[in-house]
């Protein structure tokens, strides 16, 4: 989801890294807090010893553990959609296809990854920027939303009597996915305000509901410029299916 972020700023708008690294700070001072968006704003302002942007000089190729591929198998096994998390898996497996997407590009036409009206407009980009963040914000609920659904499932097969807000706890106390969010998603269990999936605790579905008209722009412009958003496409899909 980070990265859609970035793509949609650095292709679509136009955006240098230093222009994402202040939209990165900014956006790690409130409700996206998270050691995520606190290392993705620090590699936007590193600066390699020529002076350019560290960040354009990386191979667009990513590994993998096998954990996500782990976590969707489990999911497909218990029946539980984490369809979000399944095309970050994939969107994974693509950057790795180097060769085979630099062969594909040379045949394969579409729309010059730009928003060339939005990016021109000073306040439109800034709107836009703004929508960028919602529909961020609200495809990570979606995504916990997801994950911890398939906790659920898997805790209740196996008799494990799992504490959902303790274990949102214990990632935010420090783990790669340490976040501000995480204390909304303990509180909401501990008032046992969730009942089923975690979108339907107030805090999460008021949350959805107001970042939806930016999410469905964010998705849609995307998609028209031919910026590749899997995640969130999916996490929106997600929402309307539910």
């Amino acid at each position: 989801l980070i990265c859609e972020a970035y793509n949609i700023m650095k292709n679509g708008l136009g955006m240098s890294a230093d222009e994402m690294h202040e939209v990165f700070a900014e956006w790690n001072k409130g409700d996206l807090d998270s050691y995520l968006i606190e290392i993705s704003r620090d590699i936007l302002g590193k600066k390699d010893d020529d002076g350019s942007p560290l960040v354009d000089k990386i191979l667009d190729t990513a590994g993998q553990k096998g954990t996500g591929k782990w976590t969707v198998i489990n999911s497909q096994d218990l029946g539980i959609p984490i369809t979000l998390m399944a095309e970050a898996v994939y969107s994974r497996c693509v950057s790795a296809l180097k060769d085979e997407r630099v062969k594909a590009a040379r045949k394969l036409k579409g729309p010059r990854p730009a928003l060339g009206s939005i990016a021109a407009n000073a306040e439109k980009k800034k709107a836009f920027i703004e929508d960028i963040k919602s529909a961020l914000y609200a495809s990570k609920i979606v995504s916990y939303a997801q994950g911890f659904d398939l906790l659920r499932a898997q805790g209740e097969q196996r008799g494990w009597h799992l504490d959902l807000g303790g274990i949102a706890r214990i990632w935010r106390g420090g783990c790669i996915i340490r976040a501000r969010f995480l204390g909304r998603i303990s509180e909401a269990y501990a008032a046992g305000e969730v009942d089923g999936n975690l979108v339907t605790a107030p805090y999460f579905a008021q949350a959805l509901n107001g970042a939806q008209a930016a999410w469905r722009q964010v998705v849609a412009q995307a998609m028209l410029a031919g910026v590749p958003v899997p995640a969130m496409a999916a996490s929106l899909a997600w929402f309307d299916s539910m």
